[in-house]
């Protein structure tokens, strides 16, 4: 990862994990206008086609152009959908296998990578998504405090903000020794007829319990919930500050795979 890539945890709200993913965005070769120069000074007056540059800029034309992709190919896929695709296939190995690494050679985390490196070719066929429609948008906005729309009420109880149905799973500042339970909705956009197995890697000092652990759909388009149950264990050893892990749903074709952050108070 680029010492100068913007990392997590979000600031705004931390119960919502970012970045989503990463792409390649480091000495990107590509074309340059003759109207500037390489190094866009006055004495530099070269004309090039191509140059080297980093940045944003670069990365996100990579994403765009694989958006607009998967769009081509799922025309019915909400952008929701399609962002839920990129995130759950993407990887956390870079080219040789081994763990993508920070600037300083440790392995980076989600707060740098999101949920991995994206693979196109995978996100074309995930396996299940987590849709969200502009209700669960709302509700989330409820959480925030925010109304954007005067014809939407906020319910008595307002859920929290880590139930927006993410591909991801953020939790700021469980108490020690108590829980937190949110909630997420998977779509069937693979087989037909098909049965999905959990599998958890644990962050350090939590305990998370997922049910069910089996998810079954029977036809294209089925929806299945599952809870998630996260305890802070007293066992901890630093307050305020996140641990990482992941959860991947399986059918032996598709591995659908979320990060988790999660911080205790």
């Amino acid at each position: 990862m680029s010492p100068f890539s913007s990392k997590g945890p979000n600031n705004v709200d931390p119960n919502i994990l970012k970045p989503d993913i990463t792409a390649p965005g480091l000495n990107i070769l590509a074309t340059w206008s003759d109207a500037s120069s390489p190094l866009k000074l006055p004495e530099d007056r070269r004309v090039v086609k191509y140059n080297m540059q980093s940045g944003t800029s670069m990365s996100c034309p990579h994403v765009s152009a694989v958006i607009a992709l998967l769009k081509s190919i799922h025309p019915d896929w909400s952008s929701v959908a399609i962002r839920s695709a990129l995130m759950t296939t993407s990887t956390i190995n870079n080219v040789v296998g081994k763990p993508i690494t920070n600037a300083t050679g440790d392995d980076a985390n989600p707060f740098e990578y999101g949920a991995g490196h994206f693979r196109p070719s995978r996100a074309v066929d995930p396996g299940l998504i987590y849709d969200a429609t502009y209700t669960y948008y709302l509700l989330y906005l409820c959480s925030q405090n925010i109304s954007l729309d005067s014809s939407f009420n906020c319910p008595e109880k307002v859920p929290e903000a880590s139930n927006l149905n993410y591909p991801s799973l953020a939790i700021a500042n469980i108490n020690l020794g108590s829980s937190r339970t949110v909630r997420r909705v998977l779509t069937n956009v693979g087989k037909g007829n098909s049965t999905y197995v959990l599998a958890v890697r644990l962050p350090p000092g939590y305990v998370i319990d997922i049910v069910p652990k089996t998810l079954r759909f029977s036809k294209l388009g089925e929806k299945r919930k599952f809870n998630i149950t996260v305890r802070a264990e007293s066992s901890v050893e630093r307050r305020n500050e996140f641990a990482f892990g992941w959860y991947t749903w399986t059918d032996g074709v598709h591995a659908v795979r979320s990060p988790i952050a999660v911080s205790s108070a």
